[in-house]
């Protein structure tokens, strides 16, 4: 397996050579389409506004998109249909960053990271949980049963099965599998790169019919990590951020420096300031790239949607693809990146 310079050093000359500056950031995606020039949704064209809207990280993102749409479409909560859609993925083993299936850490155990956040900003978090299915379920009920933000560890476990939630085997045999390989051959060198192979969570926002904005993020973390990490994907402001009055954002990639630019309320605070969603999200790369020296070496990503329904994106390296669904798209989009 190639080390993470490695790799973006391959794909970054591969996109010097074939792509101009700001184009597709994956190739080879079935059904991807190009980012419209201006980075920008059709909303923006006659200020139009565009309802309803889920916007989702990365290829599975079409599937939990889908599963979201009856619920906006029928003029129901933003947040139950982020909370429906990212359940897909986290019930998917085919999703080898996120729940079932997910990649365990170095040891051997299936973490799972969880945040989400509606309307009213009110936000629930569970990270290092174990042995459960739907974290992000977990997490709203921490938001609506609890005074708490968070709950991490065996305290998110013993609060979830309080809650009724099962407890079960999150390790297939297939993500055994590979971890034993992964270990045997490269155990010494760190966790492998967050790229097109190793996606690192599904974020989830939604624009209802009423106007209002919810989002989720959950993932099992970056795969062979060292057994506690907790990344961006459970900090509300870093792996996740809503204003309704403004516009969501959320996060994928290496967390850690995401969590360094607190790179969710960044874009959302720079969309308040009147950028739009793609530009927004490019500024806030830009910030990440200040904030982290090694950044040449790593991958982030960030998906917003703003109170118009516009949606961006944008990535530091090729690579990076979101799901796009209103009452007339439903597509892949390859994200422009700082290195394509």
């Amino acid at each position: 397996m190639p080390d993470r310079r490695s790799f973006l050093r391959s794909t970054a000359l591969g996109a010097a050579a074939g792509l101009p500056l700001l184009g597709a950031c994956a190739a080879g995606d079935e059904g991807a389409t190009d980012q419209d020039p201006s980075g920008t949704s059709a909303a923006s064209d006659a200020g139009a506004v565009v309802r309803p809207v889920a916007l989702s990280t990365w290829n599975h993102g079409l599937d939990a998109n889908r599963e979201a749409w009856p619920i906006l479409e029928s003029g129901g909560r933003a947040l139950d249909a982020v909370e429906a859609g990212v359940r897909v993925s986290e019930a998917d083993p085919a999703v080898t960053s996120v729940g079932y299936g997910g990649a365990p850490d170095r040891e051997g155990h299936v973490t799972l990271d969880a945040c989400i956040m509606d309307e009213a900003g009110r936000c629930g978090s569970v990270a290092f949980l174990r042995e459960i299915l739907h974290p992000i379920s977990v997490a709203r009920r921490v938001m609506e049963e609890t005074p708490h933000v968070m709950l991490v560890g065996q305290g998110a476990q013993d609060f979830a099965v309080a809650q009724g939630f099962e407890r079960q085997n999150m390790l297939t045999p297939e993500a055994d599998e590979r971890w034993r390989r992964w270990l045997a051959e490269n155990g010494e060198t760190g966790p492998p790169p967050i790229n097109a192979e190793n996606h690192d969570t599904i974020g989830m926002l939604a624009l209802d019919r009423n106007g209002d904005l919810s989002g989720a993020c959950t993932t099992s973390g970056a795969a062979y990590k060292l057994h506690g990490r907790v990344g961006d994907s459970p900090i509300i402001g870093a792996g996740l951020y809503v204003d309704n009055a403004v516009g969501g954002a959320t996060a994928t990639g290496w967390g850690e420096a995401v969590i360094r630019a607190v790179g969710c309320f960044l874009v959302v605070e720079l969309m308040r300031q009147g950028h739009d969603p793609q530009e927004a999200c490019r500024l806030a790369v830009e910030r990440v790239i200040e904030k982290n020296p090694d950044w040449a070496d790593i991958q982030v990503g960030f998906i917003a949607l703003d109170k118009r329904g516009r949606t961006g994106a944008y990535c530091i390296a090729p690579g990076f693809d979101y799901a796009v669904k209103t009452p007339d798209r439903d597509e892949l989009v390859v994200a422009a990146s700082r290195l394509g």
